[in-house]
């Protein structure tokens, strides 16, 4: 057990833990509600050109991940606690400043921007202290069972919070749902100041500490780590092609092979099902490293289906069950893969491996994005699904099938 709960009582961590889940699950909630927001009104009420819309999401993901940098040692040797209220709190205020600018007449597309940078920001810096928080909050024998029911809230706020976004913007329109979603980060605030435990001293920096080592101590660290590394490098391999599925996903559907989009859309539904399930069982099931080598497995074996499916019943079918199977053993294998990285780092240097494992996705997912989408446009989006799916195949030995906690 962590050394964090020297004289704390069960019941007062989870206490504390419910507290934390329900912050958890009402910003994940109106990020839900409001995930769409931002690039309609950059649209509907700026009408900007499809480039610059683009460009939010290329800033908010490079720009943001430069940014963020040099946050890891600053966060590591700070209370996390405080981080993670400061982050919500900065969310807040810039999201709230584009309804607020519109009534005013006053928003840019510059303040969009300004916005999406700045959240992605304190959503890297509230991910890199929740995460050293939570191992700190939990027990060692607890953390697969936390983390498991984080994920099932993930996948039905988005499940559930992305038609619900939908139809609020119809309703109210792109500015006022922000607004929901601003305040979500407020309540989420309030409901982190309910937690009583007491953390840890934050771990002391060294005296000879130099910049360039502490801002890299993230990746040097995991990368020593043969388990860690190996589910980094998979990691990699797996979002990338995951990321750069969605949009071809949507061509194959909708253009090559002629669905309607209640059938795209009831592909994507059955997917939200399945993430809920797989982690659902996960916690059910306890973890346990044989559980992180099926899921993990299991996630990187069905988007062949998808590049072979026809243009009839049995292709979207095939394309259906791709996306259940795929996104089922994801489910499963996200909170046994966060339980293993908390295990298997030390206290020291959580919140950067945490803030290096973000950086890392969020600038090669880009890239991965950007080579499916020459691809298809040089061959087809069959040959680069195929390729993705291949890749994906790779990713199967870079698993950690050691089993290691150090």
């Amino acid at each position: 057990m962590s050394a964090a709960f020297t004289g704390v009582t069960d019941e007062g961590w989870r206490r504390d833990f419910r507290w934390r889940w329900a912050a958890f699950a009402t910003s994940e909630a109106g990020s839900a509600l409001g995930y769409s927001a931002l690039p309609i009104v950059a649209v509907l009420v700026l009408g900007v050109s499809d480039f610059r819309v683009s460009l939010l999401n290329v800033l908010a993901g490079v720009v943001s991940a430069l940014l963020a940098l040099p946050m890891g040692p600053w966060i590591e040797h700070r209370r996390k606690l405080p981080v993670m209220v400061a982050a919500d709190l900065m969310r807040f205020v810039v999201i709230v400043s584009i309804p607020v600018a519109a009534l005013l007449g006053v928003l840019s597309y510059w303040q969009l921007c300004l916005v999406a940078v700045v959240q992605m920001v304190a959503r890297l810096a509230f991910d890199s202290a929740g995460v050293a928080q939570l191992r700190t909050l939990v027990p060692v024998e607890h953390r697969a069972a936390a983390n498991g029911r984080f994920e099932t809230t993930l996948w039905t706020a988005n499940s559930v919070g992305g038609p619900a976004g939908g139809v609020l913007i119809s309703w109210l329109g792109a500015t006022v749902t922000m607004a929901f979603d601003a305040v979500s980060f407020l309540v989420s605030a309030l409901l982190l100041r309910r937690l009583r435990t007491r953390e840890p001293e934050p771990p002391a920096r060294s005296a000879e500490h130099h910049w360039a080592r502490d801002i890299t101590a993230g990746w040097r660290y995991l990368l020593r780590h043969r388990g860690l590394a190996a589910l980094f490098w998979n990691s990699i391999i797996f979002g990338g092609c995951i990321t750069a599925l969605t949009p071809l996903l949507t061509v194959l559907m909708l253009r090559d092979l002629g669905f309607a989009a209640w059938q795209f859309g009831l592909v994507g539904g059955l997917s939200g099902v399945a993430g809920i399930l797989g982690s659902m069982l996960s916690g059910r099931l306890g973890g346990g490293h044989r559980l992180l080598l099926i899921a993990g497995v299991g996630r990187n074996l069905w988007m062949g289906l998808i590049a072979f499916a026809p243009a009839s019943t049995t292709g979207l079918v095939m394309i259906a069950a791709s996306e259940f199977l795929l996104v089922f053993f994801a489910g499963m294998f996200n909170p046994l893969f966060a339980t293993y990285r908390m295990n298997a780092t030390d206290d020291a240097h959580t919140s950067r491996v945490v803030l290096a494992w973000s950086i890392t996705n969020k600038t090669v997912q880009p890239v991965f994005i950007a080579v499916a989408g020459a691809l298809a446009a040089a061959t087809s989006v069959r040959t680069s699904l195929i390729v993705l799916s291949v890749v994906l195949l790779l990713g199967i030995p870079l698993l950690p099938w050691r089993k290691e906690t150090r």
